[in-house]
């Protein structure tokens, strides 16, 4: 009877093994762990924005608005809850998308304006924060990148035949994606248009 079970068990594991159910509980580990390093860098970058904020303040207090949408655009990130569960909700995780381009797009106006104030931008409080910014940003660009392929070889497995059969018995699904085109879009910084000065009038020729 002992034999018999463990014969059955092996014959289980060698034909989930050939169905693709391996693959696709490590794929899905792994897009796990991608987004935990995902989010931890967005989080890294949040906990940037306050000092950031203030810094610029001390100079350019009077960007109310600006520094006001960046401060906004943070809490909105900080209200979602990024669980590990929320990669298996596309409609949560396009709201954790757009709220992460909208800091994006926040922290971009306020780098547009940073250039109308040299002494801000000499500052060493500064270019330490936004040294720091931008190495963040490095490493989200890698996070997500690395999520973006996981996620990519997880789905194929999960689609294609056989092992998309496997897929609907388990109740394994596609994961949703991060749509990079989207994400730019929301993150061009406005145009800076402060007008062409006057053409002067050329000077009437001596008679």
């Amino acid at each position: 009877m002992k034999w018999r079970f463990l014969a059955v068990a092996m014959a289980l594991f060698v034909m989930l093994s050939g169905c693709g159910y391996n693959t696709m509980q490590a794929g899905d580990q792994q897009i796990k762990a991608s987004w935990a390093e995902v989010v931890n860098q967005y989080q890294r970058r949040a906990d940037l924005i306050p000092n950031l904020v203030e810094t610029v303040k001390g100079f350019a207090g009077q960007e109310q608005a600006v520094l006001l949408g960046v401060t906004n655009a943070r809490a909105k990130v900080g209200s979602i809850q990024a669980t590990p569960e929320l990669v298996n909700d596309p409609q949560a995780f396009a709201r954790f998308q757009q709220a992460q381009g909208e800091l994006t797009s926040a922290l971009s106006r306020l780098m547009v304006i940073v250039e109308n104030y040299p002494q801000l931008k000499s500052d060493q409080n500064f270019r330490d924060l936004q040294a720091q910014l931008e190495g963040t940003e490095n490493r989200i660009t890698v996070a997500r990148n690395r999520y973006i392929k996981s996620v990519q070889e997880y789905n194929t497995v999960v689609v294609q035949f056989p092992t998309n059969l496997t897929a609907m018995v388990f109740g394994f699904k596609e994961k949703p994606q991060f749509t990079v085109d989207n994400e730019k879009a929301i993150a061009q910084p406005p145009k800076v248009d402060f007008g062409k000065p006057p053409v002067a009038p050329a000077p009437a020729p001596a008679k």
